[in-house]
């Protein structure tokens, strides 16, 4: 099978299983014990900390989550004030949001334009004094739009709000500004394993407690952590580290061989220069998207958020920039990266055309 659902999940990179194999062995122990095993846990953690740490803005620390829905909730429910935010940002952000707003927090979110992207006007005016919290995430999993995640943080500030950036997509690949005062990001969109996150805190910034208990991390956040996973999600950020730009070559070329092939009648939904490469959000009109999946059973992609595909509905984001149900319900999203070869994108886009034009010739 061809897999191109890089933004679901990616492929958990060799080195990180390896770092991950000796803790379901012989290094099981607790890493919060006292006892020499407990402690070798807890070394084995604090460089993984330090690795993940390294793509981060410095003057903060990492606090190891379940995963980024988790780092995301105990940011936004952690800190108080009005929330101001983005219509395509992510459920987690979205549900969180509504969810303090029902409890009384007031909830501003902001509209884009058609190519995904804020409005700075819309978003100086939002953003008043007053505002506690800006969440706005840097690489949009649906589209692969970069917001200018900088202005806004500065716009935050100025208010006296802080800032909360959704790094998931772009941890690693695109750089996150030194102004935010909290990132989320997630261990599986960088090759490595499910089941762990982690929300960098800014020195100074306090939060409330999202989960109760030991405060094993010192942030405030409670429970055991596995050193398995702390281990292998260091190891992928240290990879992504020194090849961040060997793979934003190799995802460069990638696109250029999917667009050229796929060719001007699949036209890219938001922002051609102000996205991650990696993500090719494209439709084309008379194409049924739910069954382009279903034909193509050798090919993984996808026709927008995994967290969502069970629903039914339009995609949220696409609905954002202005697109129709049926444009939204044909458009498809294609995810590679390392680990994908040019032949394999460039035989996924002959499946593609193929089907597709099989589609439209059954419809016509």
């Amino acid at each position: 099978m061809i897999y191109l659902d890089y933004q679901a999940t990616t492929p958990l990179a060799p080195e990180a299983r390896a770092a991950m194999l000796p803790f379901l062995d012989d290094k099981f122990g607790n890493p919060h014990s006292p006892h020499r095993m407990g402690r070798e846990a807890a070394a084995a953690v604090e460089v993984a900390r330090g690795q993940v740490a390294s793509l981060l803005p410095g003057g903060g620390r990492v606090a190891f989550t379940g995963g980024a829905t988790e780092a995301l909730n105990w940011a936004i429910k952690g800190t108080r004030g009005p929330i101001v935010t983005v219509a395509t940002e992510h459920a987690a952000v979205l549900d969180s949001v509504r969810a303090v707003g029902q409890a009384g927090r007031g909830v501003r979110i902001l509209p884009v334009d058609a190519e995904g992207l804020v409005d700075p006007e819309q978003a100086r005016a939002a953003i008043a004094p007053g505002t506690g919290l800006v969440a706005v995430m840097l690489v949009n999993n649906e589209i692969g739009v970069i917001q200018p995640v900088e202005a806004l943080a500065a716009l935050a500030h100025q208010a006296g709000a802080l800032f909360l950036c959704d790094a998931v997509q772009g941890y690693g690949r695109v750089p996150i500004p030194e102004s935010c005062d909290l990132v989320a990001i997630s261990a599986h969109k960088v090759h490595g394993p499910k089941g762990i996150g982690a929300l960098w805190v800014r020195d100074g910034v306090a939060l409330e407690p999202l989960l109760h208990g030991g405060g094993q991390e010192a942030p405030g956040r409670s429970g055991t952590l596995a050193p398995m996973l702390c281990a292998g999600f260091g190891a992928a950020a240290a990879l992504m580290a020194a090849r961040r730009e060997a793979d934003a070559a190799h995802v460069e070329r990638l696109w250029l061989i999917a667009t050229r092939r796929l060719g001007p009648e699949w036209r890219i939904n938001g922002s051609v220069e102000r996205r991650w490469r990696g993500n090719l959000n494209l439709r084309r009109d008379g194409v049924d998207s739910a069954r382009l999946i279903s034909d193509l059973r050798e090919l993984a992609f996808s026709a927008g958020s995994a967290c969502a595909s069970g629903s039914g509905r339009p995609s949220h984001v696409l609905k954002a920039l202005g697109l129709s149900d049926a444009q939204a319900r044909s458009s498809i999203r294609l995810g590679f990266g390392r680990y994908t070869s040019e032949e394999e994108i460039d035989r996924a886009a002959t499946m593609i055309l193929d089907a597709a034009a099989r589609q439209r010739m059954w419809a016509a």
